[in-house]
């Protein structure tokens, strides 16, 4: 799985994107977030807050129990204000 962080998420994780093999017990957006907090502590802190983390899968964006496979396109990003 793809998954690509956005804004101050790429900037505390250190990476603007990752290839990950994920265990088969994660299979919605609310379980991938839980694990990538188990891979760093950068990820950890990036993700500790999962109510400032909006997600899309396959560019559409989702809630936390939505699920997902193996070749989705994950983005995680914080909240988007526009004017």
């Amino acid at each position: 799985m793809k998954i690509f962080y956005f804004a101050w998420l790429r900037t505390k994780i250190g990476v603007p994107s990752e290839t990950v093999d994920l265990p088969a017990e994660v299979n919605t957006v609310g379980a991938l977030v839980d694990w990538l907090k188990t891979r760093s502590p950068k990820h950890a802190e990036a993700l500790a807050n999962s109510k400032v983390v909006k997600v899309a899968v396959n560019q559409e964006h989702v809630p936390y129990d939505h699920p997902i496979e193996p070749g989705d396109e994950v983005a995680l990003f914080p909240p988007v204000t526009g004017g």
